[in-house]
């Protein structure tokens, strides 16, 4: 495992899933889905456990796919249904609708806080001449990193929404990492990822990219397969400045 240190005459830029890693909004994600998949397991086998189900099944991946992963792994199987399926009807969209507006309504009424120590991170990482990009499986994710008051940070952000609007797959698939470096016009290894899932950690690796950081906050086990792993962003440094590419 490398020094906590970010070294930008290696990195020219620096790809950050927003969710839990600059957001504060991984908590609210797993206790609406724990609301919605406590009251469909209900009678049926043992509730959603957040430490073991979220973090295994759905943390980081789009909606749909952690209803379809999580159910599997209980051995249900549910039918698609669409998308226009009432909020929490016995389907892989009905319940994703169902958390969805739970999530959404505790965003309208508490609002979205950043990480001190990502936004600190951001801004130095800016003020040497970094690209940034915030990426989000979530198709609200420009919506909370807004709701968060940390839009002007990124150069770019890719969310859930362009995933859908391009037919990108999720993660564990680099697609929307790599969507971002090339919206950043820079070579993957040229760029680092920051993530605090075990699929986002995947995808960085699976996209070569150049460093990849986790942010292990609640100990997931996420010190596989990354370059660097800090509890805090506070916990990095920022070395050197950005040079230009050389043929």
């Amino acid at each position: 495992m490398s020094d906590p240190v970010i070294d930008l005459t290696a990195i020219g830029a620096v790809v950050f899933d927003t969710d839990g890693v600059v957001t504060d909004t991984a908590r609210g994600h797993a206790a609406a889905w724990k609301h919605v998949f406590d009251a469909f397991l209900r009678g049926r086998c043992e509730p959603f456990d957040i430490r073991g189900d979220y973090l295994r099944h759905v943390d980081g991946r789009p909606r749909l796919d952690g209803v379809r992963t999580f159910l599997a792994s209980r051995g249900i199987t549910l039918p698609e249904g669409a998308a226009d399926d009432p909020p929490g009807a016995p389907t892989v969209h009905g319940l994703g609708l169902a958390k969805d507006q739970l999530f959404l309504a505790e965003v309208d009424k508490y609002g979205v806080a950043a990480f001190p120590a990502a936004v600190a991170l951001l801004h130095e990482l800016r003020r040497r001449g970094a690209r940034t990009a915030g990426v989000s499986a979530s198709l609200h994710g420009r919506r909370l990193v807004g709701a968060a008051g940390v839009t002007h940070l990124f150069d770019v952000l890719v969310d859930g929404s362009d995933a859908a609007l391009m037919n990108l797959p999720g993660k564990p698939d680099p697609a929307l990492f790599l969507e971002a470096v090339r919206r950043l016009a820079l070579p993957a290894v040229r760029a680092a990822v920051v993530e605090a899932a075990l699929p986002g950690i995947e995808a960085a690796r699976r996209g070569g990219f150049g460093l990849v950081v986790a942010v292990d906050r609640d100990g997931p086990g996420l010190a596989r397969d990354v370059d660097v792993v800090v509890d805090d962003l506070g916990e990095l440094t920022v070395r050197g400045r950005v040079l230009p590419l050389t043929s």
